[in-house]
C-alpha cells in the first residue's frame, strides 16, 4: 500500500501526457519541422518548473517523504558527454517518434506497435547497465 501513491502519480502523469497531446506523433512531427509552438511550450514549461523545484530542493524547502532534506549531487560539467547523450536521445526520439515517457500511455491507448519501442527501451536500459561503468559520468 506504501507504493500506491506512486501508482496514482504515474496515472496522473499519464493522463496529463495524453490530454496535452504530448504522446501524439503528429505533435512531435510538428515540433521537428518547427511548425508549431505546442511541444516547445510544454517542454519549456517543464524546464521552468524543474528549475524552480531544483532550487527548492537545494534550499531544503522541499523534503522527502521521511522529512529528510534532499541533496542534489553536483554533476561534472562536460559539453562532449552532454552533446553525445542529447544526440543519442534525439535520434531515438526521431526514429521511434516518441520519447520513453509516453510508451505506457500509448499502450493504454491500444497502440500495439509501441511494443517494439518498449522492447527497444528495455534493451537500451539493459545495454546501459552493462556498459555504464565504462562511460564518462
Amino acid at each position: 500500500m506504501k507504493n500506491i501513491r506512486f501508482l496514482i502519480i504515474g496515472l496522473l502523469f499519464g493522463i496529463i501526457l495524453s490530454k496535452s497531446e504530448v504522446v501524439s506523433w503528429y505533435r512531435i512531427y510538428e515540433m521537428f519541422k518547427f511548425q508549431s509552438f505546442h511541444m516547445y511550450g510544454i517542454i519549456g514549461s517543464a524546464i521552468f518548473i524543474s528549475i524552480i523545484l531544483m532550487q527548492l530542493f537545494k534550499k531544503g524547502t522541499i523534503k522527502n517523504v521521511d522529512g529528510n532534506q534532499i541533496t542534489v549531487k553536483e554533476k561534472k560539467k562536460g559539453i562532449v558527454r552532454t552533446l553525445l547523450g542529447g544526440i543519442i536521445f534525439g535520434l531515438g526520439w526521431a526514429l521511434s517518434g516518441i520519447c520513453a515517457g509516453p510508451i505506457f500511455v500509448l499502450l493504454g491507448h491500444g497502440s500495439l506497435p509501441i511494443l517494439v519501442v518498449l522492447l527497444g527501451a528495455i534493451l537500451g536500459a539493459f545495454l546501459y547497465g552493462l556498459i555504464s561503468k565504462k562511460l564518462p559520468h
